[in-house]
């Protein structure tokens, strides 16, 4: 275990190992290249291959530069960026759950080689690979009335409860005396999920963003 991570009494955490990021770093090539593998057909040309590549790294590439552009961030992690979880949930959208649930976990470990924080490691599979895995679930919706909103609440609703669950196990230690744990840390994670989910939906109801979104779907899936 020291080999890839090592323990750190004075922060109570683990702190990643050089060849622990290496590990994570082959882990997320891996994922990468193999993510045409889940598109909606197994037939598709190396053309459509390369497209679907190309479009879930720029997903994966636009949702970590707007990570880094937080409104709010709060002390025990989480925090209100600029439409970040809508980028993977797009993957979703336009090809299918698996193929967003791959992109997800994908940008969960590209999150974790960024901004590690280790305490446990169910703890890390829940707030990283799981929680960003399941804003795939928005491919769930995808062929549906309003499919791109229901399918990002969705998505989001998955992430918020991986959260949430991380939260209830490992960190429960931390919810204010007198207070419920569970109830801390449902009010905790949702202060930074809800007004991102808020205001997101918001703009997704936009004719443009609507049509600008629309035309991207059809350019990913038919070129």
């Amino acid at each position: 275990m020291s080999f890839f991570l090592t323990y750190s009494a004075e922060n109570e955490e683990y702190l990643l190992q050089p060849a622990g990021y290496l590990l994570m770093i082959v882990l997320f090539a891996a994922i990468l290249f193999t993510l045409p593998l889940f598109g909606r057909s197994s037939s598709k040309s190396n053309k459509l291959q390369t497209r679907q590549l190309v479009y879930c790294s720029g997903a994966m590439a636009l949702a970590m530069v707007t990570s880094f552009i937080k409104f709010a961030a709060l002390p025990f992690g989480g925090s209100i960026t600029l439409f970040s979880m809508l980028f993977i949930c797009l993957i979703g959208y336009v090809y299918g759950v698996r193929a967003g649930i791959m992109t997800g976990v994908a940008y969960g470990i590209l999150q974790f080689i960024t901004e590690p924080y280790i305490f446990a490691p169910l703890q890390v599979l829940l707030d990283y690979p799981l929680a960003f895995g399941a804003l795939g679930l928005s491919g769930l919706f995808r062929n549906k009335k309003h499919g791109l909103v229901t399918g990002y609440t969705a998505g989001v609703a998955g992430r918020y409860l991986c959260h949430v669950v991380s939260g209830y196990i490992f960190f429960a230690s931390y919810t204010p005396e007198g207070m419920n744990p569970m109830i801390y840390t449902l009010g905790y994670n949702a202060t930074y999920i809800l007004p991102e989910l808020i205001v997101t939906v918001v703009i997704l109801y936009f004719p443009p963003v609507l049509g600008a979104i629309g035309q991207v779907k059809r350019q990913a899936v038919n070129g």
